[in-house]
């Protein structure tokens, strides 16, 4: 019975886009013990894991307490195999016979799927998954009940710069959901999360009430992702909810503009993109940029565009997709 630690991401994106190389684990090591350390947002993604028996919440303190933490909770453990993500001393300060650690080696300019292969020197490149408890897909079948198909939106993103507007988004799904759209009367759901709700709430406002479905700070990320996975069409921002999307299987496009689509697109057989004419750095290239106070830098990506290429992935994805249900 195989022993593994497997340190990785705290942010919810980078979280999932890991969950390939944990697939590849499970599905190579049926055997193994697997225990995750990661941030307090991902927990609920990797607990329904199969073989993870444990996983450790890192919640970043002062001076590094929190790795002080972790060693503590594995230094005593005889690991047969560490794979981190995060580059730490605790996986260079615990015995283990295989070692498998990020660092300068590995190509930044890959996607990061394929940078976390190649952190285990993978001949292929492990798809990122999800796995969903039935008591979460309970939850999610309560807030999308049955009744037709539903499109999910996130219209909300981490930092304001990289997202698209909102009127935008409303021309859009009035695009997708009209007559001769991909699914013509489809409900629509508007997934935020806390804090978004600016953003997210005149999407929402916009949609006849008998369509909306309001997931607007309901419930968890793992939760959001569940109710995304009962969705037949995803269309969001650069974030954590769109490589959700595109994990569950979803047909999925995904909006860029100052981000790198080449490291951060989402992954998957019906995942697609499309990106402002201008790429980050000619973005952010003016005087006085701050990330923080940055306005919106996603005008270059107009509503044809988008629609054109939403219609793009809808059809490639009707040759054959694996669904969560």
């Amino acid at each position: 019975m195989k022993k593994i630690l497997f340190i990785t991401a705290t942010r919810i994106g980078d979280a999932v886009l890991s969950m390939g190389l944990l697939n590849h684990m499970v599905s190579t090591y049926p055997d193994a013990r697997i225990t995750v350390a990661c941030g307090p947002l991902v927990t609920g993604f990797f607990e329904p894991v199969p073989q993870v028996e444990r996983v450790i919440t890192l919640k970043k303190e002062k001076r590094a307490g929190h790795w002080r933490k972790l060693w503590r909770q594995v230094a005593f453990t005889r690991w047969d195999m560490v794979v981190d993500l995060r580059n730490s001393l605790v996986s260079r300060l615990i015995f283990a016979k295989h070692k498998f650690i990020f660092g300068p080696h590995i190509d930044g300019q890959r996607h990061k799927v394929e940078q976390n292969a190649s952190v285990m020197k993978l001949a292929y490149t492990p798809d990122p998954r999800l796995w969903f408890s039935p008591s979460i897909m309970a939850e999610a079948r309560m807030l999308i009940p049955d009744g037709g198909p539903v499109i999910g939106v996130g219209p909300a993103a981490n930092w304001f710069a990289k997202t698209w507007p909102a009127d935008r988004f409303i021309a859009l799904l009035k695009i997708l959901t009209g007559e001769g759209g991909i699914l013509p009367g489809a409900r629509i759901a508007v997934i935020a999360a806390p804090g978004e709700e600016a953003q997210a709430r005149p999407v929402l406002e916009s949609i006849p009430e008998h369509q909306r479905i309001d997931l607007i700070a309901k419930g968890s990320p793992h939760l959001a992702a569940a109710c995304i996975a009962r969705c037949d069409f995803f269309v969001g921002n650069d974030s954590g909810l769109t490589h959700s999307a595109a994990a569950a299987g979803i047909p999925t496009l995904g909006l860029f503009g100052p981000s790198w689509p080449h490291i951060y697109r989402p992954w998957g057989k019906h995942a697609g993109f499309i990106a402002t004419p201008q790429n980050f750095a000619q973005l952010i290239d003016y005087p006085g940029y701050n990330s923080k106070t940055a306005p919106c830098l996603m005008d270059g990506l107009s509503i044809d565009t988008v629609a054109a290429a939403a219609f793009d992935v809808w059809a490639n994805s009707q040759k054959g997709r694996t669904k969560v249900a």
